[in-house]
């Protein structure tokens, strides 16, 4: 499983011209499964991203997390993500986990954080979907499980 983290002011998630997603500050993870991914992988991946020092703390340090800050999350799969691409000029998805996986997974993430008292959205798995965002800092970081 892999999450790309982005630091945001504010994101959303737009399928179809209609939003499905929105948060102000916190994090935009785009997330990608891998075929030996399981329950467990998915626990441990949204335990780094909530405890993920990201934020900066008074003395303008990353110390803090997610859950310090009280900040929002919205989630979007993205299954490129997890596409090989050190051969060639076309990425391969061999290693993508299959839909039905990729998606109960993808779900189980967002239900999880949700009862974690997060704040969270997310984007339409497996939708064309459009996202916007602020990136603050820029701050960018590629978790990998």
């Amino acid at each position: 499983m892999k999450a790309l983290l982005q630091r945001v002011n504010e994101a959303s998630v737009n399928v179809e011209g209609r939003c499905v997603g929105q948060i102000a500050k916190g994090l935009l993870v785009f997330l990608g499964v891998e075929k030996n991914d399981d329950e467990q992988v998915c626990t441990k991946m949204l335990d780094k991203v909530l405890a993920y020092r990201v934020f900066a703390d008074a003395k303008g340090k990353m110390n803090l997390s997610l859950q310090d800050i009280g900040g929002q999350l919205l989630v979007v799969s993205q299954f490129t993500l997890v596409a090989e691409t050190r051969k060639g000029l076309r990425p391969s998805f061999s290693s993508a986990g299959d839909p039905q996986q990729s998606r109960a997974l993808y779900d189980l993430f967002i239900r999880q954080a949700q009862e974690r008292a997060v704040y969270v959205q997310s984007g339409q798995f497996g939708a064309d979907m459009q996202v916007s965002l602020i990136n603050d800092g820029p701050v960018t970081f590629l978790l990998t499980i």
